[in-house]
């Protein structure tokens, strides 16, 4: 503790959140830190009071599952995901779990459940996200949702953690962009079918 108040780590102690988090709020106004001549941040502890009163972070944290398929012909595969995660939840005593189960694409976050639930972790509501692979989160980007539940102490846990060779883990990538382009090529196809066929009539 400084003479003044709390350093950041005593204030995110005493928040039950991580530094970075304090810090990230600092800059973007949500909870303004006061600066030492030496600009070093720190904290009153009257007014981390008043912020815990005024917000909810009193509040029990969830703990999430997140199940994804990308087609409706995948549905039997969600069950399969969901059921997989409460098997390993009641195996490791994880008790009070919401399930969140989606149908789209996993190579861009144009998900609104999954945007939803990306909120809540950056809210700071979450305080486990679990799911089967690392893929059901996203294709792409995986590095930067762990990233964020790290700062928002949020455990990430991946039931599945067999990992690839870099070899692997590239024709998949690879295969997924491929995949997705034959889609948008074959849609495009169809679409100019559509208008050649409105002209003639």
């Amino acid at each position: 503790m400084t003479t003044l108040g709390l350093t950041t780590g005593q204030a995110a102690k005493y928040l039950g959140r991580h530094p970075k988090t304090l810090q990230l709020w600092d800059r973007t106004g949500v909870l303004p830190a006061h600066r030492t001549k030496t600009n070093r941040r720190y904290w009153v502890k009257l007014e981390l009071e008043g912020f815990l009163g005024k917000t909810s972070f009193n509040a029990p944290r969830k703990t999430l599952a997140y199940c994804r398929v990308s087609s409706q012909a995948q549905r039997p595969d969600l069950k399969n995901q969901r059921k997989l995660v409460e098997n390993f939840c009641v195996a490791s005593g994880r008790s009070d779990v919401e399930y969140i189960e989606e149908i789209g694409g996993g190579l861009n976050f144009n998900r609104p459940k999954f945007l939803t639930l990306v909120d809540s972790v950056q809210n700071g509501e979450i305080s486990e996200l679990i799911v089967v692979h690392k893929d059901r989160l996203s294709r792409f980007g995986f590095e930067l949702l762990e990233h964020l539940c790290s700062t928002k102490n949020t455990k990430l846990t991946v039931i599945n953690v067999e990992s690839l060779s870099p070899e692997q883990e590239m024709v998949q990538d690879l295969m997924t962009i491929v995949h997705c382009f034959s889609s948008r090529l074959y849609g495009l196809r169809n679409y100019k079918k559509a208008i050649k066929e409105a002209l003639k009539s």
